[in-house]
């Protein structure tokens, strides 16, 4: 399973640290993907890095966030610095099978996903 960590009520300008852990299997060889939903809005994928290290970041968060992935530890983690109010929402991850190089936006665009997590809440508010 996913789980994740590190969400909050945090002020604008804020940072956080989200962590997504994987248990019960081994995430080298998985292609993790982070996204996030808003109220009302449509599910937009905010980040992901393959087993390779490729990684990709939403052109709205880019410069403010950073993906990085320590498979000793069994975990992908978002750094988000200057949050902003339209960064709130759920945050959670998903992790797919790819044990190969490639471009790991491919997820954004599936339905379905070996593993999910339940994710956490992000919320920016003064």
């Amino acid at each position: 399973q996913l789980v994740e960590f590190g969400g909050g009520l945090v002020p604008p300008g804020g940072s956080l640290r989200l962590s997504c852990a994987a248990s019960g299997f081994t995430l080298d060889y998985y292609v993790v993907g982070w996204f996030r939903q808003a109220p009302g809005k449509e599910r937009e994928g905010v980040s992901c890095i393959s087993s390779n290290l490729d990684s990709h970041l939403a052109d709205s968060v880019k410069g403010r966030f950073t993906i990085s992935r320590d498979d000793a530890k069994n975990t992908v983690y978002l750094q988000i610095h200057t949050l902003k109010p339209e960064d709130t929402g759920l945050y959670y991850c998903t992790a797919d099978w790819g044990p190969y190089p490639l471009d790991c936006t491919v997820v954004f665009g599936q339905d379905q996903h070996n593993y999910r997590g339940q994710g956490t809440q992000v919320t920016v508010s003064s």
